[in-house]
């Protein structure tokens, strides 16, 4: 999943029981340090293991884990500041969604890059929340959609003297024939229902038949 600084920023919002941690990791000798939330991060406790390159990419989801490789990589040849937010298998099997956030560190007489450092956070219950909250709005649209459908389908019963069945196959064929959404053709019969009513079906005719 790539994201702008913009998406990286409305994750990073706080919430309650986030976790962060902070990283170092000497380009020199591959030595890193993790700090005690970035070992929580990963299920671990602090010290229980040693961080290794190896350890970190074995942990990052296998369908993510090249691009992290790659980002890392690009970062140590160039030193340029990093954004990425991808998803880890921690120690108990458990998938999470991290924001790893890092720059490099020049040496200051040479110019190299010796050091990358940087943050992770946990922002698994953030993802969560924004899915939770995605998943309610496609279900109040949804069901606001059906809610016109049903409405047209009641003015076509009306109209036209037939059952639920056949009205909303009225409704489809208008909608497959137009090329349009069923809600659109729905929302089109009630308004039109509103200003002439049902008893005269001439321009009912003429929506679903479009003419």
């Amino acid at each position: 999943m790539s994201v702008d600084d913009h998406a990286t920023d409305h994750l990073l919002t706080p919430v309650a029981g986030q976790q962060i941690g902070q990283y170092r990791l000497d380009l020199g000798t591959g030595t890193w340090w993790w700090s005690s939330g970035t070992y929580r991060v990963h299920g671990f406790e602090p010290g229980e293991v040693v961080p290794t390159t190896e350890l970190v990419l074995a942990h990052k989801h296998p369908d993510d884990r090249d691009r992290v490789r790659a980002m890392l990589r690009r970062a140590q040849e160039t030193g340029e500041a990093f954004a990425s937010v991808h998803r880890i298998m921690d120690a108990h099997g458990r998938e999470k969604h991290l924001v790893l956030l890092g720059q490099g560190r020049r040496e200051r007489e040479s110019g190299e890059v010796v050091e990358l450092m940087g943050y992770v956070v946990d922002v698994t219950a953030r993802i969560a929340a924004i899915a939770n909250e995605r998943a309610r709005h496609d279900i109040e649209a949804s069901a606001r959609s059906r809610g016109g459908i049903e409405q047209a389908k009641g003015v076509l019963m009306g109209a036209y003297g037939i059952d639920a069945d056949e009205a909303f196959a009225r409704i489809r064929h208008c909608s497959n024939n137009r090329h349009v959404p069923l809600r659109d053709v729905a929302r089109v019969i009630v308004d039109q229902a509103a200003r002439s009513g049902t008893r005269d079906v001439g321009p009912l005719d003429e929506i679903l038949q479009g003419s």
